[in-house]
């Protein structure tokens, strides 16, 4: 871990925050001058008692330590409240910014992560850097000042005590340079091992059904007492280290006290120094070797943060396939779509051929094909999750590469097979979060999708379970249709909603479907037959390349078309999803 990359993240999140910044310099200036005037007071005490100052002269110095040490308390909640303040608000920022650039990366990049690994980025490492801004940092400017201050008083007292002090110093502080990345490597191979052990159980967790199901429990649990060794050992390797350097670290101010304590007694034995200067030069020790022991005590919150700061780096740094968008807005209105010889591989298994249609605004297409045919990755570029390797996909006659994603994600709309509502209210699952809506606007919404009977018996700030948990599949569905209802788009791309439903359920959901159809152009992957009886157009796909392609009604009339023969044929020849 390199300074340039601390220095750009601190510079990055603590600007905003100048004034409180500025504020925790100055108090932190306060206690460093109350820690280093306390000795001076104890020192002024302890020569007056053995010199036989008044009693009053006694009595102010021992008023003066009373309120300083008061004071040096005081100035310290303060300082801790504030360092708490500008890290946590720093790292929140980190971790928005952070969270908001892993949504815009391609799905490629979401494909090979997993989200285990994901959310330890995203809280585990930024947390790490949380505690390192709010503590370690505060500690660490404060033990500068300290230092600084104390090396200055040193050479007031005398030349022999500031060269003594000075020496010292430098020893300390060369000592822990060079151990200051002793554990970093290790430390990040630590948060790395945490992100792959979170992954690993995030995954066997939602797979539980088929792993319970199918008696995969004994080898799960022997790949996770793989994953859990590795991160033992890995997490031993990086205590050891952290540990030498705590020890190496101690015994340096064990020897600097007992150095002190020696050299303060031979001061007073040749007469070179009173009581009191012998006893501030030992208290001077300590009053080094306190700060610097807590920054070593805190030492593993950096070394977590310089790992958690270099992972943070390579999240940020990895670029989205699909670039920034253009700038194009797209009209209102229902859009017109089309294929301009695409392209399309995953890696290196290539699923579009050269893939040409358009549609014009208001069409109703029903893509239909067998499994791992491309319908889904058509559909996918439509909403540009990716991008083509060649040829081009337009909506309204604009490249989609040309097209801003904010403007892109509003007139695209898209309702899955596999519904994902939030543990949240029925309001925020309708809207995203996005408290504008009315509640009018939200009631009109399911009215539309048949949905409102169902929202006044339970009301908008109803809760919903993770996943949608107590909602019949109906109304998971359905409310994924009210969704794209209120963001109005142009293009809805639908995979076969209704393909998990009993036949009432579905009845409502094909009801709410036809509505959905109305001044839109929509593009429906079927999976069954049915789907698609409202469709204007029918397009098989086969192997990434366009079978069939007409109007549905002539298809259907037209004796050897592969949608008349599926008709013929009940649609049994024509079943699953795929690629």
């Amino acid at each position: 871990m390199t300074a340039p990359s601390y220095r750009q993240t601190l510079v990055t999140y603590l600007a905003p925050q100048r004034g409180k910044v500025t504020i925790l310099a100055a108090v932190l200036l306060a206690t460093t001058g109350l820690q280093l005037v306390v000795p001076l007071i104890l020192q002024r005490f302890i020569d007056g008692a053995l010199t036989g100052e008044s009693q009053s002269v006694l009595m102010a110095a021992g008023v003066a330590y009373l309120v300083a040490g008061v004071a040096n308390q005081l100035f310290a909640a303060v300082t801790t409240y504030l360092g708490a303040d500008v890290g946590w608000t720093a790292t929140n920022r980190l971790r928005e910014d952070l969270a908001r650039h892993l949504l815009r990366l391609d799905m490629g990049f979401h494909t090979d992560t997993t989200p285990g690994e994901m959310i330890e980025r995203i809280d585990g490492d930024v947390t790490a850097v949380a505690n390192f801004l709010s503590r370690f940092l505060v500690r660490l400017l404060g033990a500068g000042l300290l230092l600084v201050g104390v090396i200055v008083v040193a050479w007031w007292k005398s030349s022999l005590i500031g060269a003594v002090y000075t020496v010292f110093v430098i020893v300390v502080l060369t000592a822990i340079y060079s151990m200051r990345t002793l554990a970093v490597s290790a430390a990040e191979e630590e948060r790395e091992t945490s992100a792959l052990l979170y992954g690993f159980i995030e995954e066997r967790l939602a797979a539980i059904e088929d792993i319970r199901a199918n008696g995969a429990g004994v080898f799960t649990m022997r790949r996770f007492v793989g994953v859990m060794r590795d991160f033992f050992f890995r997490t031993s390797t990086a205590w050891r280290k952290r540990t030498q350097f705590r020890v190496t670290s101690n015994l340096i101010f064990w020897t600097g006290s007992a150095l002190a304590l020696a050299f303060g007694v031979w001061l007073v034995q040749s007469r070179g120094a009173t009581v009191g200067t012998a006893y501030l030069l030992y208290q001077y020790v300590l009053l080094i070797q306190n700060p610097i022991e807590q920054v070593t005590q805190q030492f593993s919150e950096l070394q977590k943060a310089a790992g958690g700061i270099v992972r943070i780096d390579q999240y940020r740094n990895i670029a989205s396939a699909l670039g920034g968008g253009g700038t194009d807005e797209l009209p209102p209105g229902p859009l017109a779509v089309s294929f301009d010889e695409v392209d399309f591989s995953y890696e290196d298994q290539q699923i579009l051929h050269r893939l040409t249609f358009d549609l014009a605004p208001g069409t109703v297409l029903g893509l239909l094909g067998r499994t791992g045919g491309g319908k889904t990755t058509t559909t996918r570029l439509i909403s540009r999750l990716y991008d083509p390797d060649g040829g081009a996909v337009r909506i309204a006659g604009r490249d989609l590469r040309d097209v801003s994603l904010p403007s892109l994600r509003t007139r695209v709309g898209v309702v899955t097979q596999d519904v994902q509502l939030f543990r949240a209210s029925v309001r925020d699952n309708l809207t995203f979060f996005d408290h504008r809506r009315t509640d009018d606007e939200l009631l009109a919404t399911l009215d539309e999708v048949g949905l409102g009977d169902w929202l006044r018996r339970i009301g908008l700030d109803a809760e919903l379970g993770a996943g949608g948990s107590g909602l019949s599949a109906g109304e998971s569905q359905l409310l994924a249709f009210a969704r794209v209802f209120l963001q109005n788009p142009g293009v809805v791309v639908l995979d076969e909603p209704s393909s998990r439903l009993d036949p009432a359920t579905e009845s409502l959901v094909a009801a709410a479907t036809e509505r959905l159809f109305e001044d839109r152009t929509v593009v429906i992957v079927a999976h069954r037959l049915e789907t698609v009886r409202r469709a204007d157009q029918i397009m098989v796909i086969d192997a990434g390349r366009i079978a069939e392609h007409g109007d549905r009604e002539v298809l259907a009339q037209t004796p050897g078309t592969r949608y008349a023969k599926l008709l013929e044929a009940g649609g049994g020849a024509l079943l699953g999803g795929g690629r």
